[in-house]
């Protein structure tokens, strides 16, 4: 014992205990304040105040379950889209069609790692809504993708973007709203919880198992499971070129994205994210509804799903153009099939 500590003082503590010395310093006053003093695009804030500071780093950790491409069993094929317009220099889908209220939710992943699922499914939502000129209106099943998709990933332990459109074209999804709303075949069974701040649901309290995968509806539900479901007609990566991915979403609406967190991502409360401090933490799968020009800064408008008390009201906005946190060179979708 008595060599442990020589050596530990002379090597320093974290050689001896990396667990509790070489953490990233996740959402703590020290943080916050360099973020803020740097006078950079973006402005940070206090989150996780309930959460005890050993657990931080595990609980953002968890969330980030968009797994790297490179390791996926499924490539998209890439899409050459073609930029034969003058592209706005803002655009904000939720403007664009607004008869599509789907663009303005804010979905709660839980206490999983299912990011990927959902950057998924909110972005097929939308589309479908978007090709149906407002006629089809009905969410696709988190719960079902997360669930049933064997060839996606690990369920709550991350997946991949590139299998969950894959999926959807190859054996469809079902409906499904958010947790306790009843809404379609089947809601997401997780509860949404306090990722961040202390705001109007309990706190996120441990990590949760994902849900079995169940071939029927909710009880009451007007169709079979078989029935219900819906598919893509096309799926395909987009190029990382930053035309291609804005004429992407000006034509056919939202895509899914991930880019690598790091750990002042989390402390972001407005402004235009770029990564200043921290260690990396993992992948995160969102979804980019539109871009802008905010103080001279070009950015993507991109919905989380960590509900609507995170952030910008649940969005944010990150550097547009330098492919920041590698936010361009993971960009997916696909066309419904109606």
């Amino acid at each position: 014992m008595k060599f442990l500590i020589v050596f530990c003082g002379l090597v320093g503590l974290s050689a001896c205990f990396p667990s509790v010395f070489d953490e990233p310093d996740v959402l703590t006053d020290k943080m916050v304040e360099f973020i803020n003093g740097q006078k950079t695009t973006w402005t940070a804030g206090h989150n996780f105040e309930y959460i005890p500071q050993e657990r931080r780093y595990v609980h953002v950790k968890r969330l980030c379950g968009s797994l790297p491409q490179k390791h996926s069993p499924v490539k998209l094929e890439q899409k050459e889209v073609v930029v034969d317009m003058d592209l706005p220099d803002n655009f904000d889908s939720r403007v664009q069609w607004p008869m599509c209220p789907s663009l303005k939710e804010l979905r709660d992943q839980s206490e999983c790692g299912s990011c990927w699922a959902f950057g998924a499914v909110e972005a097929m939502t939308d589309r479908i809504c978007i090709s149906s000129k407002g006629a089809e209106k009905f969410h696709i099943s988190a719960e079902d993708l997360l669930s049933c998709c064997s060839s996606c990933g690990m369920g709550c332990n991350g997946g991949y973007p590139s299998a969950a459109w894959s999926y959807f074209k190859r054996s469809g999804l079902v409906t499904g709203g958010q947790y306790n709303t009843h809404q379609g075949c089947r809601p997401y069974t997780l509860p949404h919880c306090d990722h961040h701040t202390t705001g109007q649901y309990m706190p996120c309290t441990g990590d949760l198992p994902t849900p079995k995968c169940s071939k029927t509806c909710e009880d009451g539900y007007n169709k079979t499971y078989s029935a219900d479901k819906h598919y893509g007609v096309s799926v395909y990566s987009v190029s990382s070129d930053e035309q291609q991915i804005m004429a992407e979403i000006y034509k056919n609406g939202p895509v899914e994205a991930a880019f690598t967190v790091y750990s002042d991502f989390p402390s972001y409360k407005s402004g235009v994210y770029q990564h200043k401090s921290g260690s990396e933490l993992g992948g995160h799968a969102i979804k980019i509804l539109g871009w802008g020009v905010e103080d001279s800064t070009p950015y993507w408008l991109v919905a989380n799903s960590w509900n609507a008390d995170w952030g910008d009201k649940g969005f944010f906005k990150i550097l547009r153009g330098q492919d920041e946190c590698g936010i361009e060179s993971e960009v997916v979708a696909g066309l419904p099939k109606l």
